[in-house]
């Protein structure tokens, strides 16, 4: 960072570009008279479209080669969608700001606008997370899963190609393209749980960079932040970097943080969910304390960290 320009790295796709420009306006606006400049960084996740769901191969892939030019000093900044991001960052790299939180729920698109409960016995749904399919296998066990990759725009074209009936998406992320008229059905989202942090977006920077850091500090959102500290620790505390699906969501509000989480099975067939209550300040305690109810009630199919 020089004393006049700021430089941020961002993936290429519509979303994240949306996304980065939703950061650098918060910015833009306590630091008016810095230049912001946002470089284009394309991730490994980009360019792979293997089908093999990011669930089981880890988040990093979105990430690394941004990390990269951020250690190296290329840019100062990076904006990511929280959900993205490992638990554990790059060495010498901090979550500096959750400048942002849109809606954190799931939602359903379907080809004729219908909702789950409607669509068409073994009716196919795309998706390429295994947290997604779990809860849907768990309402109902006759749909078919298909792997879908890329980004909402090309997801929504594979939809309307005959592929599917339905896909599964983030709401926060059709909003943010304009494209919330497309939703069939919103998922309550302390029933059909999302990927923690899902619907934030993260400001990582240098640890070292403290002029920096300091300055995005003014765009954070203080329960935001709780929320999504509670959620990663559930993840983090429960193995959400493996293949088993786990999913968290807080709600913090007046000084109360309620967190709800699930662990599931592959199949659909095996699901928990438990929430606890606390002090936004034990978000990190409270992640904990959920997963260790999980861990207990599951006793018997699931094995943290396979």
């Amino acid at each position: 960072m020089t004393k006049n320009k700021i430089i941020i790295g961002a993936r290429g796709s519509k979303l994240s570009l949306i996304q980065t420009e939703i950061v650098k306006q918060k910015l833009q606006r306590i630091l008016p008279d810095t230049e912001i400049e946002i470089k284009v960084i394309s991730t490994k996740g980009d360019k792979n479209m293997s089908p093999v769901p990011l669930d089981s191969i880890g988040k990093g892939w979105f990430t690394k080669e941004i990390d990269k030019e951020l250690l190296d000093g290329e840019i100062d900044l990076a904006v990511h969608s929280l959900k993205d991001l490992p638990e554990v960052l790059e060495e010498g790299l901090i979550i500096s700001a959750i400048a942002d939180r849109d809606d954190p729920r799931d939602a359903l698109v379907s080809k004729k606008n219908l909702s789950l409960e409607k669509l068409k016995k073994r009716a196919v749904i795309g998706t390429d997370s295994t947290r997604r399919s779990s809860q849907l296998l768990n309402i109902r066990g006759d749909l078919k899963i298909k792997s879908l990759r890329g980004s909402v725009i090309k997801r929504l074209e594979k939809l309307e190609s005959g592929d599917y009936d339905a896909i599964v998406l983030a709401v926060a992320g059709l909003k943010r393209l304009g494209l919330e008229d497309r939703i069939s059905e919103y998922f309550d989202a302390t029933e059909f749980i999302p990927a923690p942090g899902q619907g934030a977006l993260a400001v990582v920077s240098k640890k070292d960079n403290k002029e920096l850091n300091g300055k995005l500090k003014k765009i954070e959102q203080a329960d935001a932040l709780a929320a999504v500290e509670a959620e990663r620790a559930f993840s983090s505390s429960i193995g959400g970097g493996c293949k088993t699906p786990v999913g968290a969501y807080a709600i913090c509000k007046k000084n109360k943080l309620t967190l709800y989480g699930f662990v599931g099975s592959l199949d659909g067939r095996n699901l928990v969910r438990n929430y606890v209550s606390g002090n936004p300040k034990m978000a990190t305690e409270l992640g904990v304390e959920l997963a260790d109810k999980l861990i207990k009630r599951s006793k018997g199919w699931y094995s943290k960290g396979e």
